[in-house]
This record gives C-alpha cells, structure tokens and sequence, in this order.
C-alpha cells in the first residue's frame, strides 16, 4: 500500500504500509496529522504493519465544526478505524490525543484495541487552565494579514514553535486562506472539550495503556504519569514533542521496547 490521502466521517486522513497490524496515530489539541512525519518517514524500519494518522475534527483539513467533546472525537476516530479493516489496532496518542485514545479503547465505539500507548497527557490542570481553554474556545477565529502571522501563530498554539520550521510543509498545513485573510486551520471552539478529569478518562480503557512522556516535558511528571501506569516512562532527549524530537525513542515506546 502507498501513502494516500482520505476522507472519511469528515476527517481526512493520510495511511500506508503494509500488514495485519494498524497503528493508528492521533495528535493533541491545535495539532494536525502532519506532527507525526518524522515518524512516518522511519514507520518503514520501525512498525510492522499499515498506519493511519487523520486530523481530528476541527483541526488541519477535517470537517470544522462540533460538538468536540472527547467523546465525539472518539465516535470519529472509531468510525475511521473500521472503515479501515482494522484487524489488530495499536492506538497512539500524543497529548490530547491519548485521552481519545483511551476512549476508544473503551470498546463503546465498536472497534477492539489491542494495546493503547499514550505520551505527553496534561494529567492535571489548574481552575486557571481550564478557565484559560474555555475563554479561547469562546474567542472568534483571527484572521491574519500575512502568512507568516498565522504561521507564527499555529507553532505557537500546536506547541511546535522554535521545533518546525516557519517555512516547513508542517508549518503550511496548519494554516488556511489566502493574501490578508490567513487563518490556523483549527476552529477555536475545539478549545472547549478542556475540562473532564483525564486521569478518570484514561482508566476507562479496557485495552492495556502505556504512558510516557518526554524528560522534559513542562505538562506532566513521571510520577504523576505512574499513578494511572506504574511501567510509566520517561523519554530522554524530549520535551512535550517526543514524536518531532525523538521519533525512533516514540516508536519504541509504541512497539514496548526499551
């Protein structure tokens, strides 16, 4: 199978590879697929199977608009996963994308997980931070008069400034419009799914969930980490975007290698 672009249920979603198995890769809030391309240009000598990476709803070039609760982004994930003759399904999920991931491995949603490895989940949020997230959610989106304003901008929101360069294909996919009308692709209204507990979210997986997260990650600490997962590990050489600063330590992790 080649690297092809779909869209499905409203997302879009690029996938390759070959094999029984499917890791299917989901990104954090103000992200899109594009965060994983480091690992997916390694996928070849590191899975051993096919791999799937959609942008979530209201993020990149899926549909864009609600509800964005997790719930309803599991809903989506699961519905592209059995559209995909899932056959044996590791879930990936950095960030944001590890509590979805954890839903889905649920079992409401239809779809049997296998295995769920989860990195960089913000274990624990502050009434400010929470505060924070729904003021953004409530905020219309900006349009900027350059490109590079709105660049600027979904590095910064996606977490992935002074990372990815501003003239990069990363940066361009997390942008949309035209001359003086530059947008972020992500509707701030995705904003809003801040504020369930993540912890109570994570133990509802019934499949087995691994976590990780960077050394120096800001968002969350070893020991909180091992409070849902006592295995919990910590990546050397990463901060909060293991999978763009160590790609092959990630796959590790996804794989349960040291």
């Amino acid at each position: 199978m080649t690297d092809d672009l779909i869209s499905r249920r409203g997302l879009s979603a690029t996938r390759g590879g070959r094999g029984e198995k499917l890791a299917v890769l989901i990104h954090g809030l103000g992200a899109n697929r594009a965060v994983w391309s480091r690992m997916l240009a390694i996928a070849g000598d590191h899975w051993p199977g096919r791999w799937l990476a959609p942008d979530l709803r209201g993020h990149g070039r899926s549909v864009m608009h609600g509800p964005y609760g997790y719930a309803m982004h599991a809903a989506d994930i699961a519905g592209l996963i059995e559209s995909e003759e899932p056959g044996n399904v590791t879930l990936v999920g950095h960030s944001m994308g590890g509590v979805v991931a954890a839903l889905v491995a649920t079992g409401w949603y239809g779809p049997h997980v296998a295995d769920v490895a989860a990195f960089g989940v913000k274990l624990v949020w502050t009434p400010e931070e929470e505060g924070k997230a729904r003021e953004l959610s409530l905020r219309p989106a900006r349009s900027f008069t350059t490109r590079a304003e709105a660049v600027d901008r979904f590095l910064k929101i996606s977490g992935l400034i002074g990372l990815v360069d501003p003239d990069s294909e990363t940066a361009a996919s997390g942008i949309g419009g035209s001359e003086g009308q530059w947008q972020v692709a992500m509707d701030p209204r995705a904003f809003g799914s801040v504020g369930p507990s993540i912890p109570a979210l994570l133990k509802l997986a019934a499949a087995p969930l691994r976590l990780a997260a960077g050394a120096r990650d800001p968002m969350v600490t070893l020991t909180q980490m091992q409070t849902i997962d006592a295995a919990a590990r910590a990546i050397d050489g990463a901060g909060h975007n293991a999978h763009w600063e160590a790609p092959a330590k990630v796959w590790n992790f996804v794989n349960n290698k040291n």
